[in-house]
């Protein structure tokens, strides 16, 4: 894969809220990358911040968000080839009024090991997803992503944007 890199480690910050409570949202996040120079963005790291759930007697509640490089209509898991990061904050309560235990799931900042990056997105833009469950009230979630632009030979770039395309 030939890769030239263009610019310097840039952060980019994007935030999300529910559109009613417990309903999936999405939103598109522009990247103005060049396709004419075929420039792509190269993902170093992701940090996904969601709101932390409602403590409510007598109901499990949650709150997930993820980032992808394509539209989606509900939340990605890591199995999902096109999943850049996902983190799902849990509360889970017993039948005991004001009991609850919180969990958290997040995907690493950055994969453990010698890896130059975490994913590569060749389109404009990608995306964040964020849903509740039995909040009964809207959340929001807060992001970032650190990568470089560079630019792709003609067969990286066409092979980038293909499996994109492909993936959605």
């Amino acid at each position: 894969m030939a890769l030239k890199k263009s610019s310097e480690v840039i952060r980019i910050g994007f935030s999300i809220t529910e559109s009613a409570p417990d309903t999936f949202t999405q939103s598109r996040v522009d990247l103005q990358l060049n396709p004419l120079d075929q420039e792509v963005f190269v993902i170093v790291a992701a940090d996904l911040d969601p709101a932390a759930p409602n403590l409510i007697d007598g109901q499990n509640t949650q709150v997930a968000m993820s980032c992808s490089a394509t539209s989606k209509t509900a939340f990605t898991n890591l199995n999902d080839s096109d999943c850049i990061a996902n983190a799902v904050l849990d509360v889970r309560v017993s039948a005991t009024p004001g009991s609850g235990v919180g969990f958290t799931r997040t995907s690493l900042d950055s994969p453990q090991g010698d890896t130059p990056y975490i994913a590569i997105v060749a389109t404009n833009d990608f995306f964040v997803q964020l849903v509740g469950t039995n909040n009964g009230a809207t959340k929001n979630g807060f992001g970032a992503l650190w990568g470089y632009r560079a630019k792709a030979d003609a067969a990286t770039y066409a092979a980038l944007v293909q499996s994109e395309v492909l993936s959605s």
